[in-house]
């Protein structure tokens, strides 16, 4: 006999409830909910993270996303990242649902490495069943990350497809190594992990934003002002 489809947790917005919810603390609380983790440096936050979630929402019956902003990532270049409180402000401000989440967790849990952080998390927030996100792109990546076996052993990991990535991703590494746990989006929406790694890549539609795209655009939207602002000058002089 199928078991019937999970209930997503929907408390009214106006409930002390919810609005204790929507703002993890550090320190933890009881909440029994099913949470993504989508960790980020978001810099800048755009469409495609908001995808992202909204998508992860949908496809594992996820209660809430996380969208933690990370102070700093060992994989990527200091130069070129905005302020912490900026990339913040920039999840802030592209956030559409009320289960996206911006939180500084992250940075007040003082942690280099995801796998430190969320085994901080597990113990702070003992009854909740997170889920780490991430896209097609860092699945291939993910061999270069500190303890990736362990954070592997440690939650289950839902991907999301990312154009010319995917193929790539499930030949990978990653993918060859935690073979044997990978299953299918019904299976993995059901909750019912009975032993990790587990893991889920499920075929959608690929989204083509990337914040590296976005800051190349509003580096050329800012040369652009620059050049009719200097063709102004010149004409008044």
């Amino acid at each position: 006999m199928a078991k019937p489809a999970r209930k997503i947790c929907q408390v009214p917005l106006s409930s002390s409830f919810h609005r204790a919810l929507a703002t993890p603390s550090r320190w933890g609380d009881g909440r029994r909910i099913r949470v993504g983790l989508l960790g980020g440096s978001f810099n800048p936050a755009h469409k495609g993270h908001m995808d992202l979630a909204l998508f992860s929402l949908r496809r594992f019956q996820l209660d809430q996303v996380w969208l933690m902003v990370s102070p700093g990532n060992p994989l990527k270049p200091i130069a070129g990242m905005a302020p912490f409180l900026r990339r913040l402000d920039s999840v802030k401000s592209k956030i559409t649902s009320p289960r996206l989440i911006a939180t500084d967790i992250e940075q007040a849990i003082q942690k280099k490495y995801t796998y430190e952080t969320i085994k901080i998390l597990k113990a702070r927030f003992p009854h909740a069943q997170f889920i780490w996100l991430m896209g097609a792109d860092s699945l291939i990546q993910f061999p270069r990350w500190k303890f990736w076996k362990r954070l592997a052993a440690l939650v289950p990991i839902g991907i999301v497809p990312r154009p010319s990535y995917t193929y790539k991703a499930l030949h990978g590494q990653a993918a060859s190594y935690l073979r044997h746990g990978r299953l299918g989006s019904k299976a993995f929406s059901s909750g019912a992990f009975h032993q990790l790694p587990s893991w889920c890549l499920p075929l959608a539609k690929e989204n083509q934003i990337s914040a590296t795209a976005i800051r190349k655009k509003d580096m050329e939207k800012r040369n652009r002002k620059r050049l009719t602002a200097c063709k102004n000058t010149l004409n008044v002089l």
